[in-house]
């Protein structure tokens, strides 16, 4: 039992030495090749919608980190059983280790973008893994049944200590180094924005000052949600990067970022919304984005006249996404957007440029790290998320949110608030209504108008006292451009977004 425990650490000790190596040079060529994240990634795409929306909904921004880790927890159990395989005969372990590497440049391979080089990452870990299996395991003596020691040339139990702890070691440095050079390769340099052609109005101040809980009026860029299927953030260069349009237009043209940064600029305060927000859910935020308006560089391309009805953007790395070209043509702010909050677009924000178009959930408008622009047919080409069954058109829903108190919260009696934020991008709102324990709706004040295309705070002062002590439920509504409130029919997120008016219960005492 002894020997099979320390064969099987030698199995660990072996794949983590290998995937740190891949790591590493992963880091020095393109950083999703690295085997688990190639893996990791394939693993996302295989997975169905209702179970990819099942983990964003119970583990939120935690769900890449989650998923990495559960992939990682699976190889380190089949290296493993690897060393275990390998302390009777080696051919056996090792062909486990290639097994398990093989899968990982396959993954690698499969990327849309990928190329040979990205299967040398995998390559790398299983020369490093099999070779460092194979020293452990010629390096120990291996108990036969009679309780005699095999013969050959095992090395001292001081030498195969020392030999775990470099390899410890290595495999930490390795580790450690490849995600330092991923980093340094990923530092966004120096970019001065020239000024904006139409500037957005001056900013008004946000009531989250005056009603601390409610959420910021302009959302912090470090506090912006992501949600999007990338284990790791591409490494760009701005020099380099080009946005290429194409397909049914008058002319093929590609731009580099200078090129962007010579037309003419315009800066829009605009919300946007993820489509897997539940009711009163956390992927929404607002900011300032500064861009080519889209029209400018469609036109500079030209729209031909075969009868195109989509724009099919894909990024860096092959992802796709559809938008419907009539909607982002129709006179709305949609932008190709560099910048965010007055500061060049952040990695985990599609730096160097993104799609940005005001009224649609982010699946249909919002491609980040965007390279190329295809105008098309949906009967010709379908998009990442179309594929998995979501709706085509995706205008945002009416919805409203409790920011304060939270869910379960403990309220002192006396005058206190009930404050949050709702929005309706594109098409604005005209009122926020809460109810309290079943009543009659009572209107919100709304907090500054900052746009159809921004959310609005909105707060209803409380006597909370009154209420008397013990459990009550809030409850909110928004209502649109013609004064009719949002939807209380409660819907998933799939296909089209989620519906449904949020109530909160509580404790008053």
């Amino acid at each position: 039992m002894r020997n099979r425990i320390v064969y099987a650490a030698y199995g660990v000790l072996a794949t983590l030495l290998g995937v740190a190596a891949g790591h590493l040079v992963a880091a020095l060529t393109n950083p999703a090749s690295s085997p688990v994240l190639a893996v990791g990634s394939t693993v996302i795409d295989l997975t169905p919608t209702p179970v990819k929306e099942w983990a964003v909904k119970q583990f939120g921004t935690s769900d890449k980190p989650i998923l990495i880790g559960s992939v990682f927890a699976g190889v380190l159990v089949l290296s493993a059983v690897a060393g275990i395989l390998a302390r009777r005969r080696f051919a056996l372990g090792a062909g486990m280790l290639l097994g398990l590497v093989a899968l990982a440049g396959a993954a690698a391979l499969s990327r849309p973008t990928a190329g040979l080089a990205d299967v040398l990452p995998a390559l790398v870990a299983g020369v490093v893994g099999v070779a460092a299996l194979a020293w452990l395991v010629r390096s120990t003596p291996v108990e036969e049944p009679s309780g005699r020691r095999s013969s050959g040339p095992a090395a001292s139990r001081r030498g195969v200590l020392i030999g775990v702890g470099v390899m410890t070691a290595a495999a930490v440095v390795m580790g450690v180094a490849g995600r330092q050079i991923a980093r340094a390769r990923g530092v966004i340099k120096d970019l001065t924005l020239p000024a904006a052609a139409e500037p957005a109005p001056a900013f008004p101040e946000g009531l989250e000052s005056t009603y601390p809980g409610i959420a910021p009026l302009r959302t912090p860029n470090d506090d912006f949600y992501r949600i999007d299927t990338r284990l790791t953030l591409p490494v760009i260069d701005r020099d380099t990067w080009t946005l290429t349009i194409d397909g049914d237009v008058d002319q093929e043209i590609s731009l580099g970022f200078d090129d962007l940064l010579e037309m003419p600029l315009i800066e829009r305060d605009i919300t946007l919304t993820c489509v897997s927000n539940e009711v009163g859910g956390p992927y929404v935020g607002g900011t300032r984005w500064t861009g080519v308006r889209l029209t400018d560089l469609l036109d500079r391309a030209g729209i031909g006249s075969t009868g195109a009805d989509q724009i099919l953007s894909t990024d860096v790395d092959g992802m796709t996404i559809s938008t419907p070209l009539d909607l982002a043509t129709d006179g709305r702010d949609a932008m190709i957007a560099i910048a965010m909050d007055g500061q060049p677009l952040p990695r985990d924000h599609g730096y160097p440029a993104r799609m940005v178009i005001p009224g649609l959930y982010g699946y249909v408008s919002a491609c980040k790290w965007i390279t190329r622009m295809t105008l098309t047919t949906y009967d010709e080409k379908t998009a990442y998320w179309t594929d998995r069954g979501w709706a085509t058109e995706a205008p945002i829903k009416l919805m409203s949110r409790i920011d304060t108190p939270k869910p379960l919260a403990n309220v002192k009696a006396g005058k206190t608030f009930i404050g949050g934020v709702a929005w309706h991008q594109h098409r604005g709102l005209t009122g926020v209504q809460v109810r309290i324990d079943g009543g009659e709706w009572q209107d919100a004040t709304l907090g500054a108008d900052v746009g159809n295309d921004y959310w609005r705070q909105w707060y209803v002062d409380w006597d909370a006292g009154s209420a008397g002590a013990g459990q009550h439920t809030l409850a909110v509504r928004a209502l649109d451009e013609n004064g009719e409130p949002q939807s209380s029919a409660r819907a998933t997120v799939f296909p089209d977004g989620a519906s449904g008016v949020q109530s909160i219960v509580v404790n008053v005492a």
